[in-house]
């Protein structure tokens, strides 16, 4: 039992009849863009969370840690709540303005309001 172990994988593959077969290493570093290359786009947004708005800024293109340490960032400059996963950062109310205009200060010049 304890052979088989260390032929899967973290996808639960134990054996492949393929003799070409290869696992492919998904965990490739993603390194994060310079803000003048990010192309960042900003919408408002009220389904799924109760009528309340939220403001969801997507298309960063980096690792995750940077992620979070931006949309950390963009939290405590509206002085409210939010999270950053799934590739996305969501800020609690209608914060368009105030994200955009930092976003714009902080060199992130691809950066647009999309949406309605």
């Amino acid at each position: 039992m304890a052979a088989n172990k260390n032929k899967s994988d973290k996808f639960g593959f134990v054996y492949s009849t393929n003799p070409d077969f290869n696992f492919a290493d998904n965990d490739a570093e993603v390194t994060t863009l310079a803000p003048a290359a990010q192309k960042l786009r900003i919408q408002l947004e009220t389904k799924h969370r109760g009528g309340k708005a939220a403001t969801i800024i997507f298309g960063f293109v980096g690792t995750v840690a940077d992620l979070e340490t931006l949309g950390k960032q963009l939290k405590t400059h509206c002085g409210t709540g939010g999270s950053a996963k799934d590739g996305e950062i969501i800020i609690q109310g209608d914060q368009r303005e105030k994200v955009l205009a930092w976003l714009l200060q902080k060199g992130y010049t691809q950066t647009k309001k999309a949406g309605g």
